[in-house]
């Protein structure tokens, strides 16, 4: 039977129910990007994330994001102009790290990275960020894994930098004819209802594409699927997903055991 993962970024609700909410997303992922400072996160919502994850068997991975939690990481800080890129590079290891040593702490580890928004999306076209992000990552453990956009500049810099890439698509997000994420400043750029993330995510399982916001049909070949927990719905969204994905024949299987 074939396996994908199924991730979702976690950790990011600003109130203690909001957390606890997003705690039983858990017994339907694989796999969990956990917010470490940048963006959102604290030693509390970390915490409780890591020893879910411990107890429901989800794979842990670390999310940080421009230091930027006024704007949730969705701004983007361009190296050289907004944030030089060797303070770029201590945050960003500062964020993994405080996650690691927490995991470390309730014998857990962190398998993973994925960048966090605007981080995300500048890296899929910069070269020169890419870089400097995944050489960021194999400085701290060249062990981790880098989660990112399929054939994009995180791809390419993985590649040369020699770390295991997983390639990502999403449930709940619209794309462009060129393969990106339409920005959230434009209407549609968020699936807004369970039925659409599900036509979207029985599109990427049956036929390995999505329909783009013209209506063009993108050839898109992941080995993860990640839906957003601070999206309206995001615990049916999880609920029902794991359920398309068994009926289409899969199993949910973190890649890190592929």
């Amino acid at each position: 039977m074939p396996s994908i993962d199924l991730n979702a970024d976690l950790g990011e609700s600003g109130t203690r129910p909001g957390l606890e909410r997003e705690t039983c997303i858990l017994d339907y992922v694989s796999s969990a990007n956990i917010a470490c400072g940048g963006h959102a996160g604290d030693p509390y919502s970390m915490s409780l994330m890591i020893r879910a994850c411990k107890v429901k068997g989800v794979v842990v991975g670390a999310h940080p994001a421009y230091p930027d939690r006024a704007n949730f990481g969705r701004r983007s800080m361009h190296p050289g102009a907004d944030i030089t890129a060797a303070d770029l590079r201590v945050t960003l290891v500062r964020q993994i790290h405080t996650l690691i040593d927490m995991a470390r702490d309730q014998d857990m580890d962190v398998a993973y990275v994925k960048p966090h928004g605007a981080l995300y999306n500048d890296a899929v076209k910069n070269r020169e960020l890419a870089d400097l992000l995944v050489g960021t990552v194999k400085a701290v453990n060249p062990a981790l894994l880098f989660m990112g956009a399929p054939k994009s500049e995180m791809t390419w810099a993985a590649e040369r930098h020699v770390l295991k890439f997983i390639p990502e698509g999403f449930i709940d997000r619209r794309y462009t004819d060129e393969g990106h994420l339409v920005p959230r400043s434009r209407a549609g750029a968020v699936l807004g209802t369970v039925e659409g993330r599900m036509g979207q995510l029985a599109d990427i399982l049956e036929r390995s594409c999505v329909m783009t916001d013209s209506g063009r049909a993108l050839k898109l070949d992941v080995a993860t699927l990640c839906l957003h927990g601070d999206s309206d719905g995001a615990l049916a969204t999880a609920a029902r997903a794991r359920k398309v994905i068994k009926q289409a024949g899969y199993q949910i299987r973190s890649f890190i055991h592929g």
